[in-house]
């Protein structure tokens, strides 16, 4: 059973280096694995909204015509468009 006096060989005491070190480099990486895991912002399954909100589409007719892309007759057209509004004043109704 012991055949070389109670001792390890060579070969014995690298079988036990090297499986030393590959067993303590899993703990770790497991170990970093898990923290990463449980350190992750936000919950699993939900997503997460938008970084700024998007603009309306008044604030989109608005920043066209500061930039000069539509004049302002166009401008004002397209605002009482957007706002349901007719030329008269009433609002429009959707039957």
């Amino acid at each position: 059973m012991f055949w070389y006096g109670h001792d390890l060989s060579g070969w014995g005491w690298f079988t036990m280096s090297a499986g030393m070190i590959v067993f303590w480099a899993l703990i770790i990486t497991f170990g970093v694995l898990l923290y990463r895991a449980l350190a992750r912002p936000g919950d699993i399954g939900t997503t997460p909204g938008p970084a700024h909100p998007r603009p309306t589409p008044e604030q989109l007719l608005a920043e066209r015509f500061a930039r000069g892309e539509i004049e302002e007759e166009e401008y004002e057209r397209r605002l009482t468009t957007l706002r349901g509004r007719t030329e008269d004043g009433p609002r429009l109704t959707k039957s």
